[in-house]
């Protein structure tokens, strides 16, 4: 599986300045072949998604990330300020594809598979929302509305339980008042090949390959 970033600090015996090393991300490992998401997402869609785009943000992020280090250990204020953006846009996108990847499955598998009535996840919806039909119309609501790039999420509010759509823009992250369960692409580089101009039928097809048990695994761990 993917490797998280992490900061490691480092003292000598006579407390000399600390030195920061950083362990670089890389793509995660996908449960599934390219093709396996077939006729809703095709392989050729997964293949460039995957080592193309999503490794740019595993790329972008490692080395915005060794830029920093540099920065601060020079006290650099300027262009640790500078890079921030950067680590941003980059990290945005490394974890929102690493969520996106897990809540896919084929469906002759987990792919569209709704929990039973008796699950927490199906309950929650039921009472909110009335069924998951309502719940995946609010959501292709949400998507269709996404002007230039973007996603759309389902999520749970951790203050009270409730599930929500959220909608953010280029790889901004979901804010951390919420836990992601389903997380979609709204990138014309994750439908255009297949679906042209036409995303309203990406956002209807998705839907057959969404891994519910990944979502309620979600919902429950948080």
């Amino acid at each position: 599986m993917f490797r998280t970033s992490l900061r490691t600090l480092s003292k000598s015996a006579n407390r000399a300045a600390p030195s920061f090393t950083r362990t670089k991300i890389s793509l995660p490992e996908l449960d599934w072949d390219f093709g396996a998401l077939e006729p809703y997402i095709s392989g050729q869609i997964n293949e460039l998604h995957y080592t193309k785009h999503h490794q740019t943000y595993v790329n972008g992020y490692n080395q915005a990330s060794e830029k920093l280090a540099e920065a601060e250990s020079k006290n650099d204020v300027k262009a640790a300020v500078a890079l921030q953006q950067n680590i941003k846009f980059h990290g945005g996108g490394y974890l929102n594809h690493c969520l996106f990847w897990k809540n896919l499955s084929p469906a002759n598998k987990d792919g569209g598979a709704i929990p039973g009535d008796s699950s927490e996840l199906s309950k929650q919806i039921a009472q909110q929302y009335g069924s998951y039909d309502k719940l995946i119309s609010l959501t292709n609501a949400k998507l269709a509305g996404v002007q230039g790039s973007g996603w759309a999420f389902i999520v749970k509010n951790k203050e009270n339980g409730a599930i929500e759509v959220v909608q953010t823009y280029n790889q901004d992250t979901v804010p951390t008042a919420y836990v992601p369960l389903v997380a979609i692409d709204a990138w014309e580089h994750a439908y255009y090949l297949q679906y042209k101009n036409v995303k309203a039928d990406y956002f209807k097809a998705i839907w057959n390959v969404i891994n519910w048990k990944e979502a309620e695994r979600r919902y429950l761990a948080n």
